[in-house]
């Protein structure tokens, strides 16, 4: 029987910052923190506020735990939870991290209209559908050897840019220019390599999706930076959201049965929850998880990456035009299941932290080292999917965004389980109510279709203007959805 959470007593530090005391849980060693509107706090399930005041708990953690404004119960952290830990003193945990390690969005733009684009929709689609596999056990169509594929997460991005699948261009344009150093692909199970090495250029399943979208005049907020990005009025673009498949998923389970049998009798360590299992960041363990979960982040880079060509060759067969003609640039590629060793000032002293980020986005401000050079004066684009109904958005990273270690929301976060919503909505009868205002939609199954049914989410507006609101990142576009390939 699943347990029952109380919501705690919350203290209201703003409009947009809710906290919770250290004295609500024994052991919590910071306070917690929710970054939401009044209404998104009074809609969240009270298992977020358990789920993140036991993160607060995790040792070496610094200032506080947080969840994003999107923010819904998950594995361990909650979805939406950030943590960072004090590299030397600190833990690395999977369950901060996600199965779906490097699980992320991509952005690609045309020079192509509205106009342009409606009358070809359907076909659009429909190739897209049948280049891109999606679904659960989707195979993608680069075939690699072991040997090959423990490059490929080794190399990430690169790798397929080096082998014809994208261009120079696209890893100026992705954290970490496509590849995480120091990824070591003997840290990974046999298993994760069977598992991922037929999955490269695939979807996947659930909340993974490819979307073609339009900028509506009205919708372009920042007009400044939009023009100097590259975004139009009536623009058609592509987005799109996957990660690191059944690999990632390999890795996490892998390394969560090692912490799981290292972390009390090793190391000490005691977790109000199992599911938040973790090892010193400094040990043996905590450090193999580290290059392993690289190998992870490395192969989702790939994953998007051999897409992003996919997309290209059909927009150019069912346009006849070339690729580079039709404008299919990359804005960027950001993840948001993934830790990474950043500096950041805390008490007014620069400290080595290794944040945790779960179903949440990176969001470097201008000036910062992580950023790729091209957005070093603007901040990182940072790129959030609302759901296939409503539309998604195209933020920037600011400087206030330092009170949560530049981290921002990632989507608009469920409010329902996938069971409940396939018993509101049949796929077969939402698809058609889709086509009839607009948007055409394929999927795999239409029980699927059902589970991502717009209902079953928060309202992507409220997620962003509390995100907006609330300083974690700035609104710069809205994109409204046109035709979408779910898995």
């Amino acid at each position: 029987m699943k347990p029952i959470f109380s919501k705690p007593k919350l203290k209201r530090v703003d409009s947009y910052i809710w906290e919770i005391s250290p004295d609500f849980k024994e052991g919590m060693r910071v306070p917690a923190r929710i970054f939401a509107s009044e209404k998104l706090i009074e809609a969240m399930d009270a298992q977020v506020f358990e789920q993140i005041s036991n993160v607060a708990c995790l040792p070496g953690i610094v200032k506080y735990a947080y969840c994003m404004p999107d923010g819904h119960s998950g594995y361990g952290f909650p979805i939406g939870g950030v943590a960072a830990m004090d590299a030397n003193e600190g833990v690395i945990s999977p369950g901060g991290i996600g199965f779906d390690i490097n699980c992320g969005m991509r952005l690609v733009l045309t020079n192509l209209t509205l106009k342009d684009v409606k009358p070809k929709i359907r076909e659009l689609v429909d190739r897209l559908f049948e280049r891109v596999p999606a679904g659960v056990g989707s195979k993608g169509f680069v075939k690699l050897d072991k040997a090959t594929f423990k490059k490929v997460v080794e190399e990430g991005a690169e790798w397929c840019v080096e082998n014809g699948y994208g261009w120079q261009e696209d890893l100026e344009v992705t954290e970490l220019g496509g590849r995480f150093e120091g990824a070591d692909s003997s840290k990974i199970s046999e298993k994760a390599v069977i598992r991922g090495k037929d999955q490269i250029g695939t979807l996947g399943s659930g909340n993974h999706y490819l979307e073609i979208q339009y900028v509506k005049p009205e919708n372009i907020i920042n007009k400044q930076l939009a023009k100097k990005w590259g975004i139009f009025e009536d623009q058609v673009v592509i987005m799109f959201h996957c990660g690191s498949r059944g690999f990632g998923h390999q890795v996490a389970t892998d390394y969560l049965n090692v912490f799981l049998r290292v972390m009390r009798s090793k190391y000490g360590i005691k977790v109000r929850d199992r599911e938040l299992a973790c090892a010193p960041f400094n040990s043996p363990e905590g450090q193999d998880y580290y290059t392993a979960m690289k190998c992870g982040v490395n192969m989702s880079f790939a994953n998007r990456q051999t897409i992003v060509h996919r997309i290209r060759e059909v927009f150019s067969q069912v346009f006849g035009e070339d690729p580079e003609d039709l404008g299919l640039r990359q804005v960027y590629d950001v993840a948001h299941n993934r830790a990474s060793l950043e500096k950041h000032k805390v008490d007014g002293e620069w400290k080595e932290l290794i944040v945790h980020r779960k179903g949440a986005t990176a969001a470097y401000g201008p000036g910062r080292p992580e950023l790729m050079p091209r957005y070093k004066e603007d901040g990182q684009p940072v790129i959030i999917g609302g759901s296939m109904e409503t539309g998604s958005y195209l933020l920037v990273g600011v400087e206030s965004g330092a009170q949560t270690w530049f981290t921002t929301a990632h989507g608009s976060g469920r409010t329902m389980s996938r069971t409940r919503a396939r018993k509101l909505w049949r796929g077969e009868k939402l698809q058609k109510e889709m086509e009839a205002r607009g948007i055409y939609v394929r999927s795999v199954s239409y029980s699927g279709l059902a589970e991502e049914a717009g209902g079953a989410y928060k309202s992507i507006d409220e997620v962003i203007d509390a995100t907006d609101k609330a300083g974690l990142s700035k609104k710069v576009v809205k994109l409204i959805p046109l035709g979408n390939i779910k898995g």
